[in-house]
Order: C-alpha cells, then sequence, then structure tokens
C-alpha cells in the first residue's frame, strides 16, 4: 500500500514540475517576443540597418522573374481572348447582318481586354484619332476583325520586358474602333 500511495505522489509531482518547467519556459520566452512585436514592420523596398544576404536577394529576384512571367502570360491570354471575341462578333455580324445585345457586351469585353493590353505594353489613355474610320458597320466589324488579329499577333511576337509603340497604337486604335462602332446606326 506504501508503494501504491508512493507511485502516486511522486506522479503528481512530476505532472506539478513539468507544468512549472513549461509555464517558466513561456515567461522566460515572453520578452524576447515582445522585443519582435515593438520592432516595426518594414516594406521590401525600405532600407534596413542589414544588408541583405545572397539567399534573399536570389530569393526576391525568383520572385520579380516569376512575377514578370505571369504578367506577361495574362497578357498573351488577354491577345488570345481580345481575338477570339472579334472573330465571334464578325461571325455574329455576317449571320445575323446586324450586332445585338450580345454582340455589344462582348464590344463592352473586347475595349477592357485592349486597355489591359495597352496597360501591360507601357502605353497610357491617350484619344487616338483614327486616320480612315470606316463609313458603315460592315467596314467596321471587318475592321474589327482585323485589328484584333493584329493585335494579338503583335502581342505574341514582342519580349516579355520591351514597350511596344506598335502594340500601343493598335490598341489605342481598336478602343477607337470600339467607341465608333457604338455610334455607328444598324445596317438598314
Amino acid at each position: 500500500m506504501i508503494t501504491r500511495l508512493a507511485l502516486v505522489s511522486v506522479r503528481s509531482f512530476a505532472r506539478t514540475v513539468l507544468v512549472l518547467s513549461l509555464l517558466f519556459s513561456a515567461l522566460s520566452l515572453a520578452p524576447a517576443q515582445d522585443k519582435l512585436l515593438q520592432q516595426p514592420l518594414t516594406a521590401e523596398g525600405d532600407n534596413n540597418d542589414r544588408p541583405l544576404s545572397t539567399i534573399e536577394e536570389e530569393m526576391r529576384a525568383k520572385r520579380a522573374i516569376k512575377e514578370a512571367e505571369r504578367q506577361y502570360q495574362e497578357n498573351l491570354e488577354r491577345a488570345r481572348d481580345l481575338s477570339t471575341l472579334g472573330a465571334t462578333i464578325v461571325a455574329s455580324f455576317k449571320q445575323n447582318q446586324r450586332l445585338n445585345d450580345h454582340d455589344y457586351k462582348k464590344l463592352d469585353k473586347v475595349e477592357k481586354l485592349a486597355k489591359g493590353i495597352r496597360r501591360a505594353a507601357g502605353g497610357s489613355e491617350d484619344e487616338t484619332e483614327m486616320e480612315k474610320p470606316p463609313k458603315d458597320l460592315p467596314a467596321a466589324v471587318e475592321m474589327l476583325d482585323t485589328l484584333s488579329q493584329s493585335l494579338k499577333s503583335k502581342v505574341e511576337k514582342t519580349p516579355k520586358h520591351v514597350i511596344s509603340a506598335c502594340v500601343i497604337d493598335d490598341a489605342n486604335v481598336l478602343l477607337e474602333l470600339v467607341r465608333i462602332l457604338r455610334t455607328l446606326p444598324p445596317k438598314a
């Protein structure tokens, strides 16, 4: 009976010691955590007191490369979507001899995509005046097809880190064409 009682008290003592040691170790870490919490968080571009290690520099460079590749792929996808939408609008026009509500919604999407391509190519929101604007709806729709295919081709040929004046000009002309398409009367 004494051995059993001794065993229970030893277990109880061991639990108490374990709980107290955990409590003391947690309290001893608290000042270190407070120091970390009191330090201001700095952005990546800020100058810190310590220079970046080579590993950190490599990680930042790899992140920047991945981000540039992601943006480039998004721009290619925009150009492909724009080309597909342009072809869809042309096919719908050839079938119906007019633009319906769905086609005008697709024109809104074409406009958004063209603005995204222009922005990715380094362009701004300059208004462009077309040299020879189309006079009627069939000519405007045909020009939409040509421009959307041309813009896709130029975006695919443009390297990642290049600001392309051709892409910007084509995007601006396409945006002007979309504005004209919205104002042209339907074919009688």
